[in-house]
């Protein structure tokens, strides 16, 4: 008997306030993906996955992200331009607008969880206003067995309605869309936007506030993998860093790509059943996992396809740079079991620097990791956009500021203590720019940085010399397998020594400067971490 006959009945959204609705309960990917070709709402591609348009939203929409403002709430977020009050009695008021709008409707529901460890799993209940919402979920959440669902109840609930549009005036937001998280009543409402990871990272959010709260658990936005022995790796990095490219590493098993729990007992857990990954330019030979997933049950978003087929030109960045994909990891061949690592030894934090100033490679401090953690620092690149000739430094707390309700600090000492109990070794990684600045200089190999990372896993730097560096005082290899010695010290890279010497005590200088707002809030450990300017 197929799951949607055997539970459409007992399944009720009245709880909810949506009244009269058709729903169409825990859908197989199959079926969402036909329903999306049926009404017209997306297309399939020469691979076999469905390509979606997410319409006037292709991306995250920060400012319209806001938390409700409550007696959980009151003095634990870190209220400001990342975490946005909202009143309890909007909340409410726009939460009952959005049911109504979805009584009488076809909806599609599914139950999920997230937190692939059992001791912190959370179940969540999505409610759709179309399939192809609904199939994201499918791919991004983790999927009960159906045995689990008969006695499924739920502890968060999203309620997702794009084509649900606030009023303003009216209803409290800064326009017609929004994503509100309540932790009181546990619901994340979503309306006005289809970029579908909102839900994703309406959950994370909420995580991000559960787990170190109320759990004691250090969550992460970075990827993880581990290796034949064991031992588990954990990479962070923003958008452009090498995150997702470097874990993806044949002789290690990817736990995943994007959210991870650190708990107590020293386990690094994934938050997640999929990826949503990046496809701009996307090649087999530089990306081969990735591309090779994207095949029936994948969804595409805001691709374009080639004159007069159905192949995708991932260069073609007319709608948006921010093309993507979502996949179940079962479309990733070497992952891990159960999406559970132990033994977490060594942390990278990923870097694109455009200045060509900090070292391909480096070693932490304690105090020098949580430094970097809350900086959260890598650089865009002159032209990416209008108006930038220069780089420009790109600071975001925790690597992953939009998604951190709490102050940046309180997960840099969570992390800090962490580490020193578990004697992880903490790595910086410039998979940035090298022999200059963007425009003069050229980016690091790939192959180079894989090589240091990989010396990094095997402990293959353990016994050589380290110097520190000159104005950010961290420690860099003098010799690394597999990798030219020139190198390894960014200023010997450089045709002119004194412009390089500058440069570092500009980029410094903008470190402290974007630091100044957590000073007050850091000890004494992990101010030390910061770079000398004098």
């Amino acid at each position: 008997m197929d799951t949607n006959t055997l539970f459409s009945q007992s399944i009720s959204l009245k709880e909810l306030g949506i009244e009269n609705a058709k729903v169409r309960y825990q859908l197989s990917a199959d079926e969402l993906h036909a329903i999306t070709l049926q009404l017209g709402q997306g297309v399939e591609n020469s691979t076999g996955a469905l390509a979606i348009n997410t319409g006037e939203f292709t991306g995250r929409s920060p400012q319209d992200r806001f938390i409700v403002r409550d007696s959980i709430t009151e003095d634990q977020v870190w209220w400001g331009n990342v975490n946005i009050p909202f009143s309890s009695d909007a909340f409410e008021k726009l939460y009952n607008k959005v049911t109504q709008f979805l009584s009488n409707k076809e909806v599609f529901v599914r139950d999920a969880y997230v937190c692939s460890d059992p001791n912190y799993r959370l179940n969540v209940r999505v409610v759709t206003e179309t399939a192809w919402s609904n199939l994201f979920c499918y791919n991004m959440f983790l999927r009960p067995e159906d045995s689990e669902l008969a006695n499924f109840t739920p502890e968060w609930t999203v309620v997702c309605a794009p084509s649900f549009m606030a009023d303003p005036a009216v209803d409290g937001t800064r326009q017609s869309n929004f994503a509100i998280l309540d932790f009181t009543k546990k619901i994340a409402l979503i309306g006005g936007t289809g970029y579908t990871g909102e839900m994703k990272k309406g959950i994370f959010s909420a995580l991000n506030f559960i787990l170190p709260v109320f759990k004691n658990a250090l969550p992460m936005h970075c990827s993880a993998n581990v290796g034949e022995e064991g031992d588990t790796a954990i990479f962070f990095g923003l958008s452009g860093t090498g995150k997702t490219t470097l874990s993806a590493d044949p002789e290690r098993k990817l736990i995943g790509d994007d959210e991870h729990g650190w708990t107590a007992e020293n386990t690094v857990f994934n938050f997640e059943g999929g990826c949503y990954a990046k496809v701009i330019n996307l090649t087999e030979e530089n990306e081969p996992d990735i591309f090779r997933a994207i095949k029936k049950g994948a969804l595409l978003e805001n691709v374009v396809f080639k004159p007069g087929t159905n192949e995708v030109d991932y260069d073609d960045v007319s709608i948006t740079q921010n093309t993507r994909v979502s996949y179940p990891i079962t479309h990733i061949d070497n992952i891990q079991p159960g999406s559970i690592g132990h033994n977490p030894k060594n942390i990278f934090f990923l870097t694109a620097d455009s200045f060509g100033i900090l070292p391909p490679i480096s070693k932490l401090t304690p105090g020098q990791a949580a430094y970097y953690f809350i900086s959260g620092y890598t650089a865009k690149v002159a032209g990416t956009e209008a108006g930038i000739t220069e780089p420009q430094p790109n600071f975001s707390a925790c690597f992953g500021a939009p998604f951190m309700p709490l102050h940046p600090t309180r997960y840099a000492e969570m992390l800090t203590q962490k580490m020193e109990e578990a004697g992880v070794k903490v790595w910086l990684i410039n998979t940035g720019w090298t022999g200059g600045a963007y425009g003069t200089g050229s980016r690091m190999k790939l192959k180079y940085t894989r090589a240091m990372i990989t010396a990094a896993l095997k402990g293959e730097l353990d016994n050589v010399e380290f110097k520190n560096h000159k104005v950010f005082g961290i420690a860099q290899p003098e010799s690394c397998p597999n990798v030219p010695t020139e190198i390894l010290d960014p200023r010997n890279t450089w045709e002119d020594k004194d412009l390089y010497d500058k440069k570092a005590i500009e980029l410094a200088q903008k470190f402290k400067a974007n630091f100044a707002k957590f000073e007050e809030f850091a000890n004494a450990e992990i101010l030390a971490g910061a770079p000398i300017t004098e």
